[in-house]
């Protein structure tokens, strides 16, 4: 399907947690300043009244969002090690001359290459998936291309 949003549990976890908090306390908070912002008078250059209802029309996308990831989530389950790398693995490699780095493969919902999370999407993930430790992988991105050496596959 289309849809379909590609997400390990832990990612799923985290985005019902942060929905949460959206529709709990923060709509809420929301909600009570533009009241307060209303009852300053003319809204037309009323600055409070405008932020405030800005920040709820991002909020609001954003609750959107966690809604239609959780409404159409794919669970990413770890697996099991077969000596191939897939969805939900941790992989280690290293690039010529450079320190081995460690990255898991998840869906595009929650990559986030600085906490060491790319997307199964992404140059390093399409290149990741499918080979085995000691695979020499060819990562071709929109700058030109590099490899890395797979050295552990978890």
């Amino acid at each position: 399907m289309a849809n379909d949003v590609h997400i390990t549990p832990e990612g799923l976890e985290a985005v019902r947690k942060e929905l949460d908090v959206l529709t709990t306390e923060r709509r809420p908070s929301i909600v009570a300043k533009i009241k307060a912002a209303r009852e300053l008078g003319d809204l037309s250059e009323n600055f409070e009244y405008h932020a405030a209802k800005n920040e709820q029309g991002m909020m609001e996308a954003r609750i959107n969002e966690l809604e239609a990831i959780i409404k159409n989530h794919v669970l990413i389950e770890k697996q099991a090690a077969r000596g191939v790398v897939a969805m939900g693995n941790t992989v280690r490699f290293a690039e010529d001359g450079a320190d081995e780095e460690t990255y898991r493969i998840v869906g595009p919902a929650e990559a986030d290459p600085k906490a060491g999370r790319v997307s199964y999407e992404s140059a390093l993930g399409k290149a990741l998936i499918g080979h085995r430790v000691g695979d020499e992988v060819e990562v071709k991105t929109p700058s030109g291309a590099y490899s890395v050496r797979i050295t552990a596959i978890e």
